[in-house]
């Protein structure tokens, strides 16, 4: 280690006591990093960035003091700091030759995925990275504490590793003289219990994810490695998936060679208790629903069903005009111990639902816009990107401003093409809206914190539970997103008088190059463009407004528009009452403000509401409500009470940790659940938006 001096600025460096014990402290956090020491700045070097640590100067002390000063450090930090190579940053190259990738995931009662890859090299330094930031995930999300077992051979020697001590994704590995292929050997542990993450292997499921199994060279932009991957499936299992298989003996399947960025966007489901449904007919462009379950009674879909879902793919041609896909695989797993999914991808999808998805249809609605949403981002999302997507692979951060256009405009198509399509009945599409339309027009984080800053929680929260979520926020630029797309596209039909709406901005937007799979990014000033080619209108404002605005309530001029308002009655939407029997729980959010389990389980305590108030918490649980013993139906009757009589109570027994106490609610509002009621006198837009398009 050396430190470099800029003879001509530099005056001294001298470090009083307690100085030298702060930098001394910041160092033994850096202890693989050195110092570039110049001017008045010291420059921390960083695989991948520069961070700059101020130094205080003494210009009155002698340039010799200085010298000797800053010569001490450097030995202090050379004989304190090893050597660690940089994590190489990635150029536009092909990686020379083709890496084979065998996965075995035979072990179901293990729930162990083994990995053996067979890499070409040329002997010295070298670095693998595991996939950290996942674009359907939006942030750092891939799962390196499940990665296991990892060691390289070379010539059937071992080859040591050492982790990167900042960009603990990446591995380094020197590769020694004479060797031109490593060999490297991990294993992916699937989580065995939903408090591990996700479950992706079971008995008789599978989800195979490329990047939880897939390790690639650093230095060279993704798309330019080739990979050959191979499956060893359970016996007698079949599959779904976007790869192409070049060929199945017995239970391994070889599938042709790819881009890795095509690779790690084509997962795979497979399982014991597999069907496939062809969803266009007779169409060039093969579109397939491919599902596994944990029963073969859960498989058996009726023809309307799946008719259903056909006209949700001509629905969506229709919409868009295109495709950007050389064929199409939704991947659908009905389970109750696979974990629940919906992730996009360009060619396919992972969608995991209960397994009675099909076989109690009337009971389903309100969870069968998934399959539309994760359709529209094969254009909205992966044909078309948000500019600060555009990262060359797997490691490199992603830029989130643009989500409200690439999942909230995603939101609102998935409800639209449901409806379209008869996947949702019209009547269901509007209670979907009035439930969403409630949720923010209630949410008390919009006084601190705006939507557009919530395109940050895929990196902030990672998805985690939030103890109060009503005033923290998390990631509403889904449905809130959805919402302000609502206001624009009823804005277009307004100022249009009907002509136009909001599926010409997407004809004009996602519908150019037709059967072009490449990427097309695009900006903020891109979505205004289109939208002013679209109708006229100052577009910039309009959006800016509902994106950066603090509220109070939700943007829900475009439900006015369409000629509906939100409103609350005593009796729960069917949309509401399928969604407590699916989470068995009651929902009192617009009255004492929370929801409750079926065990007295409190959740989802609303800022500043009566329960608030009260001091109630998340992490509580009723055991009895006016005296009696706490059932749903019981806190019901009480409310219904308290609503006629102004005196009647509400005392909750609440248990929190080993103590018990007893709150009283000062609420006589009644029962209040949201749902839609025509605004007479106006056009029904909202009818216009749901009918089918011929």
């Amino acid at each position: 280690m050396s430190i470099r001096w800029n003879q001509s600025n530099v005056i001294a460096t001298v470090f009083k006591a307690y100085e030298i014990r702060i930098f001394n402290h910041l160092c033994k956090f850096c202890l693989h990093r050195c110092f570039i020491v110049f001017g008045n700045f010291c420059v921390l070097h960083s695989s991948g960035f520069v961070t700059h640590i101020a130094c205080k100067m003494t210009a009155h002390a002698p340039f010799s003091f200085a010298v000797k000063t800053a010569s001490s450090l450097a030995l202090a930090l050379a004989l304190a700091l090893p050597a660690q190579a940089a994590v190489p940053a990635p150029v536009d190259q092909p990686y020379p030759g083709t890496i084979v990738l065998k996965v075995d995931a035979t072990n179901l009662s293990q729930q162990i995925f083994r990995m053996r890859m067979t890499v070409p090299v040329t002997p010295g330094p070298m670095t693998f990275l595991y996939p950290q930031w996942l674009p359907a995930n939006h942030g750092p999300s891939g799962p390196l504490t499940q990665l296991a077992g990892l060691k390289f051979t070379a010539n059937g020697k071992p080859v040591e590793w050492t982790r990167d001590q900042v960009e603990v994704f990446a591995f380094h590995v020197t590769v020694p003289e004479g060797v031109s292929t490593l060999e490297a050997e991990y294993q992916f542990l699937s989580p065995l219990e939903s408090s591990q993450g996700r479950v992706v292997m079971t008995d008789d499921i599978l989800g195979l994810q490329w990047p939880s199994v897939t390790l690639y060279p650093a230095g060279y932009v993704a798309r330019r490695i080739t990979v050959q991957p191979s499956l060893l499936l359970p016996a007698g299992w079949q599959y779904g998936t976007a790869l192409e298989t070049a060929t199945r003996l017995g239970d391994e399947v070889q599938f042709k060679a790819h881009d890795l960025e095509t690779l790690i966007d084509s997962p795979l489901f497979a399982g014991r208790y597999f069907k496939k449904f062809d969803l266009d007919p007779g169409a060039k462009v093969r579109v397939s629903l491919n599902v596994v379950a944990d029963n073969a009674e859960s498989l058996e879909a009726k023809p309307e069903q799946i008719a259903a879902h056909r006209a949700m793919v001509q629905q969506a041609a229709k919409l868009y005009g295109s495709h950007h896909y050389e064929h199409y695989d939704f991947l659908l797993a009905l389970s109750d111990d696979f974990g629940g999914i919906g992730r996009e991808h360009h060619q396919s999808s992972e969608n995991g639902v209960k397994p009675n998805y099909f076989t109690e249809w009337a009971r389903t609605e309100s969870g069968r816009d998934l399959l539309p949403h994760e359709y529209t981002h094969s254009w909205n999302g992966k044909f078309r990107r948000p500019a600060g997507q555009d990262v060359p692979n797997f490691n490199t951060p992603l830029q989130n401003n643009l989500l409200w256009v690439y999942e909230g405009q995603t939101q609102y198509w998935g409800g639209v093409l449901g409806a379209r399509s008869g996947m949702v009945s019209q009547a269901g599409a509007r209670d979907a809206l009035a439930a969403t339309a409630a949720r923010y027009d209630n949410v008390q984080g919009r006084a601190w914190r705006a939507m557009q800053d919530t395109v940050n929680d895929p990196i902030i929260i990672a998805r985690r539970a939030l103890g109060w979520s009503n005033w923290q926020r998390g990631e509403d630029y889904y449905s809130e997103g959805a919402l302000i797309w609502l206001d624009v596209d009823t804005k277009i039909r307004e100022l249009s008088a009907d002509k136009r709406s909001l599926d010409d901005f997407a004809r004009a937007f996602y519908g150019i190059k037709n059967g072009s799979y490449l990427p097309e990014f695009y900006t903020f000033e891109d979505v205004v463009a289109t939208l002013t080619r679209v109708q006229k209108f100052d577009w910039a404002p309009f959006l800016r407004a509902r994106l950066d605005g603090h509220g109070p309530g939700a943007p829900l001029d475009g439900l006015t528009r369409a000629g509906w308002k939100l409103v609350y009655t005593d009796t729960p939407t069917d949309y509401i009452k399928s969604g407590e029997e699916r989470s068995k729980s009651s929902d009192f959010s617009y009255s004492l403000g929370f929801a409750v389990r079926a065990d007295g389980g409190v959740a989802n305590v609303q800022w500043d509401g009566p329960a608030f108030r009260a001091g109630l918490a998340g992490n509580t649980t009723i055991v009895a409500v006016n005296n009696k013993v706490f059932k749903p139906e019981v806190l019901k009757a009480a409310v219904k009470a308290a609503a006629k009589d102004p005196k009647a109570p509400i005392d909750l027994l609440v248990k929190k940790g080993n103590n018990l106490r007893t709150i009283s609610l000062d609420y006589h509002g009644g029962l209040r659940y949201p749902r839609l009621e025509r605004i007479s006198g106006t056009p029904d837009r909202l009818e216009a938006i749901y009918k089918a398009l011929k």
